[in-house]
């Protein structure tokens, strides 16, 4: 989850609100009230931009912050995206009672037993966030999670609902549409990212090229990226810089991933 340099401030263009709402999620979380958000949207959007800025927030603000990405080649692991997010914090799993332990342990393949029951691993992995979380607040950032394993899904959503008097915030990013099930995020707080409007994509295209730009190519690039930033950043990349300034014609649109 990490953008390349400059990609993050150009495409929280025309964020102001939804760069506040992150905000308030941190702030909750920060105060002991816990804090949930699932930011949704099409492909390119903003999602990822968006929890870069809660993360570089967090850390200013004093927040442990860890992450984890769905994989579409894990999905049928279970558990998967949910050791990623849980490995790094496994020195505190002593403080658990005895059959979280267990638990989580056998779900992480760190000791034998059979299937774990997915209701004490909820438990023992909300009480393993709140142990942490008793040092500083915790920021945890699930990208792509859309093709987090379905454990995974079940078990950070149980946690979600259950964040109402700890110092962590849980930020999910989350592909619309999909064909994934993606029932374990319904109901939690959500950010939905629509395409810009034509003012900001303007201007997020005219800080991205960077060159004079010609009236009728900025408005085919902006019509052709229907508000997407991805698109808005990645399109005039394929023109000269004098087709951009008003020569004759540009290339094919670039086709941004669905």
């Amino acid at each position: 989850m990490r953008p390349r340099a400059g990609a993050p401030r150009l495409s929280l263009r025309g964020r102001r609100t939804e760069r506040a709402t992150i905000e308030r999620v941190l702030s909750r979380a920060q105060s002991g009230q816990g804090g949930v958000l699932v930011v949704r949207g099409e492909a390119g959007i903003g999602k990822t931009a968006l929890l870069e800025h809660a993360r570089a927030t967090a850390t200013a603000s004093g927040f442990r912050t860890e992450d984890a990405a769905g994989v579409e080649s894990e999905t049928q692991f279970a558990f998967a995206g949910l050791h990623q997010l849980c490995s790094p914090l496994l020195d505190r799993a002593g403080a658990l009672p005895d059959p979280q332990q267990a638990a989580l342990g056998v779900a992480f393949g760190l000791r034998e037993g059979i299937a774990p029951d997915r209701f004490l691993v909820g438990l023992a992995t909300l009480n393993l966030l709140a142990e942490v979380a008793e040092d500083g607040p915790l920021l945890c950032l699930v990208e792509d999670a859309q093709w987090l394993d379905q454990a995974s899904a079940q078990v950070l959503g149980f946690v979600a609902r259950r964040l109402v008097a700890e110092r962590i915030a849980l930020v999910f990013a989350l592909r619309d549409p999909t064909d994934r099930d993606v029932s374990a995020f319904v109901d939690l707080p959500e950010l939905r990212l629509d395409g810009l409007g034509q003012k900001d994509a303007r201007a997020l295209l005219a800080a991205a090229v960077g060159a004079p730009l010609d009236d009728v190519v900025r408005d085919r690039i902006v019509a052709e990226a229907r508000g997407n930033p991805l698109a808005l950043l990645e399109l005039p990349k394929g023109a000269l810089p004098s087709l951009l300034a008003g020569g004759f014609e540009l290339p094919s649109a670039l086709s941004v991933p669905r």
